[in-house]
């Protein structure tokens, strides 16, 4: 086992008070983002990868495409980045990689290398010098690609690279995933194609899966031809835009937590559609008592307050074994788990270092020969200062034993920078969304009103005044859609995907407010408000990913500004139902129709009527947050009101 590395202070972690009941945005997936980026960078054309993970990792792999002479264009939060691909050939003839610590950036890259014209030499940090390259660097020499060494199967390494035909290549499968997907990942840039026929039992498949769907988003032709054979056609990589899902490894850790604590968590972003094995945790905890929903695009642990011991193979999962044996720790009867043997290299001796941490917490773990057992103590794990060994899964891990025990520290608490930087404000976060609050409950302190109404029954004009009158900020939430809308036109997205619209309205950065709409950093106040958005707006949103994550993002402005005058559809009903003030504004349907054609000029009454009668239509009869005058509104109807009669009517109604 490699030795603590103790660096840095102790955080000490401060057990729960209560159950929670939280919503978490977990970063984009680390394994995802180092393919996209990788295949990104040696596609033809510049390829838009957004959800990128900002992590030690993912940086690694950011400066190893620059050091190869990549473009990369990185935008100011780091989650979008824009390369430009270099079809296959890296335009330098020598450069220095630094992996650092990331091991899917030293086995991705070095047979990436092989297909340039130049000599690169790959090294990183110690401890990633300490794990095992051997059998990638004979797959390389069995392919005909020249690598020199100086310690025998470690970094660093040299690539003397003339490109390379690919060819047929034995790969065993046993000790590490990231072989083959290094060696697919750059399959299609040989001349002849690659064939690797798989000589053990494989582990980590749904990781090998993950890297061929990367490489077919890319254009790639590749697949299984049958359970031990993958064949990848020549012919290279076409650039595209690229969506990075948010990382179910990580997700595993707030999954755990509410499973110890008896708390709810919801992970938007992560369904039955991911490309990620790790999600498969969540079914182990539903095996020891956890109640799981796996939606569409989101999931659901809740914890029950009673956790059983399983005896569960994660050789397909095997990122998760410290969150299982951690949670295991709270468990009413032994866990073993089976298979994972390989993963005494990773970061750290992982079976080795998760049970010494255990033993030090007071609980009873024994060292299997492809895996551990965890023997859960009478009286629960005790307080302990935890050694993390430089490895950020055993530091995220045993911080959750701090969520119910007094006494734990975290040694070195800086590696989980390595792949999660935010983990422990995230953690920290969790103490803020106590079981038995809503999200959508307004506090004493906050000025909501919430003005809903169909098109063309003033509440934009009305609610901009209002607030003005008021000294309140004012927030028009159909902007919200109609900017979804146009980002969806502007990417060739097509309004009625609604898989596709929904990854975009968690993905893109949004500003709505005083200085108008600002869509991923560019202006559409205007543009929004075009022909072919109105077109799209209602299919948008009637779309319930959408409608969820823009709701949240509503009720996150308010409570950032301590309310606030909010108009829309779904405001009273959805978004506050326990608004200040509640008010559905109407209108006969010939004065929407008039006020509509004046503000489009080139449109004419007919058409604007034909229009309004179809978005009402829609937004009444819609599943999700349909348009309806909400419980205890008040209705106004402003056909020939003037807009200061009816603001103050409304102020007459405050209480």
């Amino acid at each position: 086992m490699t030795g603590p590395g103790i660096t840095g202070p102790a955080l000490p972690v401060t057990p729960l008070t209560a159950p929670f009941d939280a919503t978490v945005t977990i970063p984009g997936s680390k394994s995802i983002t180092n393919r996209a980026l990788l295949v990104a960078a040696l596609a033809r054309g510049a390829s838009r990868v957004s959800g990128v993970l900002r992590a030690d990792d993912t940086e690694a792999m950011l400066g190893a495409l620059g050091a190869l002479g990549v473009g990369l264009d990185v935008s100011d939060d780091g989650t979008t980045v824009v390369v430009a691909g270099v079809d296959g050939r890296f335009p330098v003839a020598a450069a220095d990689v630094d992996a650092r610590q990331a091991g899917t950036v030293a086995r991705f890259v070095a047979p990436a290398l092989a297909a340039g014209a130049g000599t690169y030499r790959l090294d990183g940090h110690p401890q990633l010098r300490a794990r095992p390259l051997g059998p990638l660097v004979a797959s390389l020499r069995a392919l005909g690609v020249e690598v020199a060494e100086t310690v025998p199967g470690h970094l660093p390494i040299v690539v003397h690279a003339s490109g390379w035909r690919g060819g047929s290549v034995e790969v065993a499968g046993d000790v590490s995933s990231q072989y083959l997907s290094g060696l697919l990942i750059a399959g299609p840039c040989a001349t002849e194609g690659l064939r690797v026929t798989v000589t053990t039992e494989l582990v980590s498949r749904p990781y090998v899966d993950m890297t061929l769907a990367v490489m077919a988003a890319f254009g790639a032709d590749a697949g299984w031809e049958d359970d031990r054979t993958i064949r990848v056609a020549p012919g290279g990589y076409r650039a595209t835009e690229y969506a990075v899902e948010p990382d179910a490894s990580a997700a595993s850790y707030v999954f755990a937590a509410a499973a110890v604590t008896g708390s709810r968590v919801v992970v938007p972003g992560l369904g039955a559609g991911s490309l990620q094995g790790d999600l498969g945790f969540v079914h182990v905890l539903e095996d020891m008592g956890a109640e799981v929903e796996v939606g569409a695009d989101a999931t659901v642990v809740r914890g029950t307050g009673a956790l059983r011991g399983v005896v569960a193979d994660l050789r397909d999962l095997s990122d998760t074994v410290p969150t299982l044996a951690v949670t295991a720790a709270f468990a009413s009867s032994p866990t073993t788990i089976t298979g994972v043997g390989f993963i005494r290299n990773k970061e750290s001796d992982r079976i080795g270092a998760v049970v010494a941490e255990l033993r030090r917490c007071g609980v009873e773990a024994t060292e299997d020969p492809d895996g551990l057992t965890v023997r859960p103590a009478p009286g629960g794990p005790h307080g302990a200062r935890v050694q993390t060994y430089e490895d950020h899964r055993i530091a995220m891990s045993f911080a959750l034993v701090g969520l119910r025990v007094p006494g734990i520290e975290i040694l070195d608490p800086g590696c989980v920078a390595k792949t999660f930087p935010e983990y422990f404000a995230v953690l920290d976060a969790l103490r803020d969304s106590p079981a038995g609050t809503d999200p959508d409950r307004v506090p004493a302190s906050m000025r909501v009103i919430a003005i809903d109404g169909p098109a063309g029954s003033g509440k934009s004009t009305v609610s901009r005044a209002l607030a003005e009158r008021l000294g309140l900020e004012y927030l028009d939430t159909g902007a919200m859609y109609r900017a979804i809308a146009f980002a969806a036109i502007r990417r060739g997205i097509d309004p009625e995907d609604a898989a596709a619209v929904a990854r975009l309205a968690r993905e893109v950065e949004l500003e709505v407010g005083e200085r108008g709409v600002v869509i991923d950093g560019v202006d559409a106040t205007l543009e929004i408000r075009g022909p072919e958005v109105t077109r799209s707006v209602s299919t948008v949103a009637a779309n319930p990913d959408v409608r969820r994550e823009l709701v949240s993002r509503q009720r996150e402005w308010a409570h950032l500004r301590g309310g606030g005058v909010l108009e829309g559809r779904d405001i009273g009903s959805v978004v506050f139902p326990d608004a200040q003030l509640k008010v559905y504004l109407t209108a006969s349907a010939e004065a929407r129709a008039q006020r509509r054609a004046k503000e489009v000029a080139d449109l004419d009454y007919e058409t604007v009527a034909a229009d309004i009668a179809r978005r009402d239509a829609v937004d009444s009869n819609r599943a999700d947050s349909p348009l309806v005058e909400a419980e205890g509104a008040v209705v106004v109807d402003t056909t020939g009101l003037s807009v200061d009669e009816v603001v103050a009517r409304v102020v007459e109604l405050l209480p």
